[in-house]
Parts: C-alpha cells; sequence; structure tokens
C-alpha cells in the first residue's frame, strides 16, 4: 500500500466526503471505527489475503491495537491528501462492509490505483462486483484521476509489479 508524503490531486479539489447507495456508505475511515473494522477484517481474513499486493500476508496476526495504529495512518494520509481509505459502513453504521483505498500510482499508465474488498460473509450476494462497478463510477464522475488502476482485478498483481 502508499505512503507517499505529496499529494497527488490538485491543492484546490474537494475530495469527496462520502458516496451512498441504497445498500451502505463509504466515509473516511478514522480511529473511530477501529472495533467495527476489527471485526470485518478478522472474520475475512481468508478473502483479505488476496486483496494487497504480494507477498502480503496481512491481516495475518492483527491485533485490535495495530488496527488502531493502521486507521490512525490512514486517517492521517487523508486529512495530508496523500491517500484515500474509505471505510464502507451499512446506512445505519452497525456494520463495517468492507473498505477502500485510493493511492497514487508510480505506473507511468496511471495516476492511481485502487483496492477494495468487502466482508467474506458478503461476497456470495455480489455485494464487491456492485462495489467495484460503483466506484469506478465515482472515480469517473467525482475524482480528478485520468486512469486509475485496479491491480488485483483488472490487472494481475504480477503485472502491476513488473
Amino acid at each position: 500500500m502508499g505512503s507517499s508524503t505529496v499529494a497527488f490531486i490538485p491543492s484546490d479539489f474537494e475530495v469527496p466526503a462520502v458516496l451512498e447507495t441504497a445498500e451502505y456508505r463509504l466515509r473516511m475511515l478514522t480511529v473511530n471505527d477501529v472495533v467495527k473494522d476489527f471485526e470485518a477484517v478478522v472474520t475475512s481474513a481468508d478473502h483479505l489475503k488476496g486483496i494487497f499486493p504480494p507477498p502480503s500476508h496481512w491481516p495475518d496476526g492483527l491485533t485490535l491495537e495495530q488496527d488502531l495504529i493502521d486507521l490512525g495512518w490512514h486517517q492521517k494520509e487523508f486529512q495530508r491528501r496523500t491517500s484515500f481509505a474509505y471505510t464502507m459502513m451499512s446506512l445505519d453504521e452497525s456494520r463495517c462492509l468492507g473498505c477502500v483505498y485510493f493511492y497514487p500510482s508510480d505506473r507511468p499508465d496511471y495516476d492511481a490505483y485502487a483496492l477494495l474488498w468487502v466482508r467474506q460473509s458478503e461476497l456470495a450476494s455480489g455485494l464487491e462486483e456492485r462495489l467495484l462497478a460503483d466506484v469506478k463510477r465515482w472515480l469517473a464522475e467525482a475524482w480528478p484521476f485520468e486512469s486509475v488502476g485496479f491491480p488485483g482485478r483488472d490487472i494481475t498483481w504480477d503485472a502491476w509489479l513488473a
């Protein structure tokens, strides 16, 4: 995952705060989400191992404290505009359903890349495919990126990392 210290969006761009659909809300991931995020992550560990760049084994060994640190990092990077992590919450905010991340790309063909996941219990419903379609539409309509890569989805991780 990215950890750039340089903003990758124009300084005058107003970062979208929320994307809401009939089944979920995307909003900034914060430290206040740690309990719900941790529960979603640990119950989805098998699914998550294929989402992040290899050889990532995240979330193996993740503790509540380490998740809090990770969420603080994501929150600070969002505030600094160097990456954007959104939590995917049920509309009543009772459950974390997944996450979406936007990072700057160092690949010449892409100015950003996106990673996303939904909790393992929601995979059979097709929620991850609906989220992917919604995020692609949101990026096209509301974000300033010319080309966003979806490594592990539209391009293999091997090709992305080559």
